[in-house]
Parts: structure tokens; C-alpha cells; sequence
């Protein structure tokens, strides 16, 4: 639920899949959580994702997208398993 006590933000992000930039309005809760979002920009759209904000141009086929998405939730993995093993 949105409330006054969560931060709006907007924020540019890059297509998954071309790294063309949009313009993303971002609500987030104090702890940092995001609650919701949408892109701003003309051309784009926000690809579903319980673990970050991600974009897709609407341009793109879903065969382009999914490929896009599984390379960016591994890397993701990576950087975790990388901060957890500087620790």
C-alpha cells in the first residue's frame, strides 16, 4: 500500500535488452522494498521481476526479452554470492 511515509523516486533505466534509457517513477517503502512502478517514457515497459526494476523497449519480441531477462537474473545471483563471499 502506498502511503506518505514511502519515497517516490524517479529513476532512469536502461532496456534489458538494447540499453536504451527511460525515464521509471518508483515508489519504495522507508526499508528500501519496491511497491511499485512505471515507465515514464514513451516506448517502454516495465518487465515483471520480484527481485529488482526492470525495462524492455515495447519494441521487443517476448523471444527477445525472456533470453534478456534470465542473463540479468544470473548476474544478479552473482553479484549476491560475490558481496556475500567479501564479508
Amino acid at each position: 500500500m502506498i502511503t506518505p511515509e514511502n519515497k517516490i523516486i524517479n529513476e532512469i533505466h536502461g532496456c534489458i535488452v538494447c540499453a536504451n534509457l527511460f525515464n521509471v517513477l518508483a515508489v519504495y517503502t522507508l526499508d528500501g522494498k519496491l511497491l511499485d512502478c512505471t515507465v515514464t517514457s514513451p516506448g517502454g515497459h516495465i518487465v515483471q521481476n520480484d527481485k529488482r526494476l526492470l525495462v524492455a523497449c515495447d519494441t521487443h519480441t517476448a523471444e527477445e526479452i525472456e533470453p534478456a531477462h534470465k542473463r540479468v537474473l544470473s548476474t544478479s545471483s552473482k553479484e549476491i554470492d560475490d558481496e556475500q563471499g567479501d564479508e
